[in-house]
């Protein structure tokens, strides 16, 4: 039965309103700290429906929060009443003048699909938070946004031409130049410009409370940019007009070296008059968490020190650029220096922009949080800041992973809180930074808004006459205290609502997760909300997180599962693993692994869900897919006694009909074909053959489905000089892992790694089996057999480098490959690519998932969901790769997609190689 809201919203049009407590549960919380519940959750399809929602709220007194990507790091994107949710439908770019240089958005526009749009214009929205592949413009202006290019590029407010906006009253007006609609605002500024000329907009990072040096005469009575940074506390937004930015002709990146970060900041005032693009502080430690997680190669080399700046450089040729960047270093008073262009400038980026969720750990492993997360001082005093603040750290007994816009004087941090057992200790903490802060006249604010996180703070940086002036203007907008209530006005305590990780551990009875001292409630809390997993980066070859990209829904991101977790763990709303809210929030998730490696705070969503319906079907009867796909393996060894009659059998429609109702697969799916002759079958028939042992592990689907795959590996490790032996008949586990049945896949696991641990090298044809030995093995049975075999095994690529094998000549060999989701994940396709480009082959790998995933794709109801996958990056690749093209693809559920909807048999590594060398 829907409630008086809900019902009244859907009478007035709205068409997508959700009160359920799954879909509360995905938008309790945004990026920061804190939880509060909201009451429905819309995703308004047009501008007369955000109307008509902010009517409705208005007569039944329901408060409103206006919702973009929800990355806000202060608890500004939360709220008790309506949440609307621009980024699913409001989401079109009406206008682009590139001769003007601005861009008419509506509010759920990501920035870089703005960026996308003005690029053929050599124009790009200039600011740029490390969440620009997912933030909206709406949050983006809410919060006055800058970005590591704010320098350069201006604040989120200095963007803004004019906004389209509803007041609480409904009433709709363009916030611009002297323009404040039908709100009686200049009776307050007039009453307080003394207090304003002096406290307000004291240097550019000073974002805290309301901007209200905008509306200064001198500075142009700007209303729309005084709205920038209000954070949806004073209207809605429904349009904005906002300049670009020029694209600069070439740019170079400088690393500095220091000793330390406090020294790093004491060098940024000499830097500042080469005019830099952007002037970025990072710390040692923070990329050392990089290196543990993604491997020394994820980081190019850098200078000598343990704290560094990334200074970008900007000039009208390449070598201008570089030479920009020379006389820079030699100002900078660095222990060492390096400049880097392209590639390698483009990954230390990455490194900066997923700060935020690299530093969820600190260098000892301990869950590290925001709270004090964007604080900003005049450069001028950022060094004496950083030291002060690492004294605050030692005197609270805390610790710290520091970085930031060093060149604006903005500090970022992650603090390893104690948010589990003595939440008491941030309050102490924040309170005395905010004292530090405010008497370096700074920001507790540089960036990202006050939110719940720092309202509170606010009277420690203003005095009672502009305090006075923010509560008037809140009035003159919203006397009702309708729109995001509890933020920068009558703020609640900063600790009221806080999100409290372990209240009630979840059980982990199979996986060691031995990051996460064994349990799920902690693994879960990982996710600190960045949302990454809502960013298209397939074209960077990212995975994560293919089924979001597929639906738009935040029900299936990694983010919104993370968050139901975590209501199953210390909510309210959700009551256990076993709930349905848990069932359907990870219904879609794929298993694909992509989050593992994707998400820079280490989420890893296909090992939750394994443990999750562990605990769920432990002592419950299965779901008929957990019998016919779990249990595959050894359904297959039954077919391989009379493969052609079971073909037969499933060959008739009857049968398929029959097959596919008994195992619960989709209607749509159609079943693959048992192989007449397994690969093991075949091996045995085939004479010993000389040079170094090296054991082959024939996984079920190359023995049973594409022994052809074996064959050809066979044939190319002879000739790298191996002679291959195949161990006694063994199973990874992987099909029992993607279905709960952990008991089922321990016991596997560990007959296959007694019979690999022989020190003998393991190669694996299959990537997503041949990761479990990587990977899940040590967690499922851990032990120093499970190391050894971990660090024997290897891809045929990675084995065939090693050996400094000569591959044949692949020149000629032209496409496109689909690196498996799980080799992406835990193997990497490093060794394949250099492997490829050594043999003469042009190929280039294919980002996202295939969408079949192993059973995924097979389950009824799934289908159109795996269809969507493929089409994300797979389908679009190989359409545009041509007739002729080669289509590399190891998995074998990736060439099982490409065969069933694109009608295109895609190779084995082994088998293109195996070709070449028959030739």
């Amino acid at each position: 039965m829907p409630s008086d809201l809900t019902a009244r919203l859907r009478a007035a049009g709205l068409t997508e309103v959700e009160e359920g407590s799954r879909r509360r549960a995905e938008y309790s919380s945004d990026a920061s700290n804190h939880r509060v519940v909201p009451a429905a959750v819309a995703h308004p399809r047009h501008v007369d429906e955000v109307l008509a929602a902010l009517g409705v709220c208005r007569d039944l007194g329901v408060p409103l929060t206006m919702r973009g990507g929800g990355t806000s790091i202060a608890g500004n994107a939360i709220g008790a009443g309506l949440v609307l949710d621009s980024s699913r439908h409001l989401t079109r770019i009406v206008d682009l003048d590139p001769g003007a240089g601005t861009a008419v958005v509506e509010p759920g526009v990501v920035l870089d699909r703005i960026t996308d749009a003005g690029a053929p214009y050599g124009l790009a929205y200039g600011p740029d938070p490390s969440t620009h592949s997912r933030a909206t413009i709406g949050g983006t202006l809410g919060n006055n946004a800058c970005g590591a290019h704010a320098m350069s590029a201006g604040r989120a407010a200095d963007t803004v031409v004019s906004l389209r906006v509803a007041t609480a009253a409904g009433e709709v007006f363009t916030a611009g130049p002297g323009a404040a609609g039908p709100v009686d605002l200049w009776p307050v500024v007039d009453g307080a410009l003394a207090a304003i000329r002096t406290g307000s907009g004291r240097f550019r990072r000073q974002v805290s409370g309301y901007s209200l040096e905008h509306l200064l005469p001198e500075n142009g009575r700007h209303v729309g940019r005084f709205l920038a940074g209000s954070e949806g506390t004073l209207a809605v937004l429904l349009q904005a007009t906002v300049s670009l930015a020029r694209v600069p002709a070439a740019t170079a990146l400088v690393v500095l070296g220091y000793p330390d970060m406090p020294a790093a900041a004491d060098a940024v005032p000499a830097l500042l008059p080469h005019a830099p693009r952007a002037l970025e502080g990072m710390d040692a430690r923070l990329v050392e968490v990089v290196r543990r997680r993604r491997g020394a190669a994820a980081v190019p080399h850098l200078p000598e020190g343990a704290g560094w700046l990334f200074v970008e450089v900007a000039a009208e040729t390449p070598g201008a650029a570089r030479d920009a960047a020379a006389r820079l270093a030699a100002d900078a008073g660095a222990l060492d220096s390096l400049v880097v262009t392209g590639a390698d400038a483009l990954r230390l980026w990455r490194i900066r922009e997923d700060g935020a969720g690299l530093g969820g750990r600190t260098p000892a492993g301990a869950p590290a949080w925001p709270g004090w997360e964007d604080a900003a001082v005049p450069p001028e005093h950022l060094g004496a800041y950083l030291r002060d603040f690492r004294g605050l750290l030692d005197e609270h007994g805390l610790d710290a992973l520091v970085y930031g816009h060093f060149g604006d004087g903005c500090v970022h941090a992650r603090i390893d809180f104690p948010l589990a057992d003595r939440p008491q200790v941030l309050r102490g903490f924040v309170e005395a930074a905010a004292e530090v802060v405010a008497g370096y006249g700074g920001s507790v604010s540089g960036e990202h808004g006050d939110g719940r996180a720092r309202s509170e703070l606010l009277p420690r940086m203003y005095g009672p006459e502009l305090l006075t002036a923010f509560a008037a203007v809140k009035h003159a907008f919203d006397p009702a205290g309708l729109l995001n209530p509890g933020v920068l006005v009558d703020p609640e305590p900063l600790d009221a609502t806080l999100r409290l990780p372990r209240a009630h551990p979840l059980p982990a009875r199979a996986f060691a997760l031995a990051a996460d001292g064994g349990d799920l409630s902690v693994a879960a809390h990982r996710c600190v909300g960045v949302g990454r997993c809502r960013a298209d980066a397939t074209a960077s070859g990212a995975v994560m997180c293919p089924s979001f990209l597929a639906t738009g829904d935040e029900r299936d991101s990694t983010r919104g599962r993370a968050r139901v977790l975590q209501e199953a763990a210390n909510g309210t709303l959700v009551g256990g693993l076993g709930a349905p809210e848990v069932l359907d929030s990870l219904d879609l998730c794929l298993s694909c692994k992509g989050c593992a490696v994707d998400c820079p705070a280490g989420v890893d969503m296909a090992t939750y869900k394994a443990e999750v319906l562990h605990a769920r079907y432990r002592r419950w009867w299965r779901p008929r897919t957990h019998w016919s796909l779990g249990w595959l393996p050894a359904t297959a060894r039954w077919a391989a006694r009379a493969p052609r009659l079971v073909n037969a059998v499933l060959g008739t429609a009857a049968g398929a009909a029959v097959a596919r109702a008994a195992g619960g697969i989709d209607r749509d799916r159609a079943l693959p074909r048992f192989a007449p002759e397994t690969f093991r079958a075949w091996h045995a028939r085939q004479p010993a053959g000389d040079g170094d042992p090296v054991l082959l592990f024939v996984d079920t689907f190359t023995d049973h489905f594409t022994p052809e795959v074996g064959r050809a590996a066979v044939a190319v490790l002879a000739d790298a000089g191996y002679a291959v032996q195949l161990p006694d008949p063994t199973c990874c586990g992987l099909t029992w892992i993607s279905t709960g049945q952990l008991d089922t896949a321990r016991a596997r696991l560990a007959a296959t790694v007694a019979a690999l641990d022989r020190g003998l090298p393991v190669v694996g044809l299959e990537p997503s089996c041949t990761a479990v030995l990587r990977g899940d093995a040590h967690e499922l049975v851990p032990g120093p057999a499970a190391e050894r075999v971990a660090a024997a095994t290897h891809t045929l690529a990675e084995l065939l480098t090693a050996r400094g094998w000569t591959p044949p000549d692949l020149t000629g060999v032209r496409g496109v490959a689909q690196p498996h989701c799980h080799q992406h994940a835990v193997l990497g396709w490093d060794a394949d690519r250099a492997l490829l480009a050594a043999a003469g082959a042009d190929v280039a790998a294919v980002g996202g998932c295939c969408g079949l995933a192993g059973n995924f794709g097979a389950e009824a109801g799934h289908h159109a969901v795996s269809v969507a996958v493929a089409e994300t990056a797979l389908l679009p690749a190989v359409r545009a790769a041509g007739p002729g093209a080669a289509v590399l693809a190891d998995g074998f559920s990736c060439r099982t997609q490409l065969d069933q909807l694109a009608g295109v048999r895609g190779r084995h590594l082994a088998e293109v190689l195996a070709e070449r060398l028959n030739a």
